[in-house]
């Protein structure tokens, strides 16, 4: 899988938001990337201008860098692999997986870095010999 990813930075900054207002999730949900519950609350991913007007507190900026390569649910390695690699580069990465792709969202400021890195890593697993994940 990792031969076959072509990573892409995507438009626009992110955040992360944990919310427990039902009137807030209600009125947020619909302009949220992701959601997730947890016990503590629902847990949105919103593009940063979304969570300021919601007044929702403004944490790290994060970019957005899909696969872009099949992954099955099954699949085993591929986010491990990704997100190894970026902490060995100092890189935190918060792995989203979805049916047809998984994301990266990495710091703002550490966003091309990232892509860079992870097109190298697909371009060295093609040239390796028998490849990886």
């Amino acid at each position: 899988m990792i031969a076959g990813m072509r990573p892409a930075l995507l438009p626009g900054q992110f955040q992360f938001c944990t919310l427990t207002d039902v009137d807030l999730i209600a009125r947020a949900l619909p302009f949220a990337l992701a959601m997730f519950r947890e016990e503590e609350g629902v847990s949105l991913i919103i593009a940063d201008h979304k969570a300021a007007e919601f007044g929702l507190p403004l944490g790290s900026p994060m970019r957005q860098i899909t696969l872009t390569v099949f992954s099955s649910l099954d699949g085993v390695g591929l986010t491990a692999a990704i997100a190894g690699m970026l902490a060995d580069h100092g890189i935190a990465c918060n792995m989203v997986s979805a049916y047809h792709h998984d994301h990266a969202f990495v710091p703002a400021a550490m966003a091309d870095h990232a892509l860079s890195l992870l097109a190298a890593l697909a371009a060295a697993t093609v040239a390796a010999p028998g490849g990886a994940v």
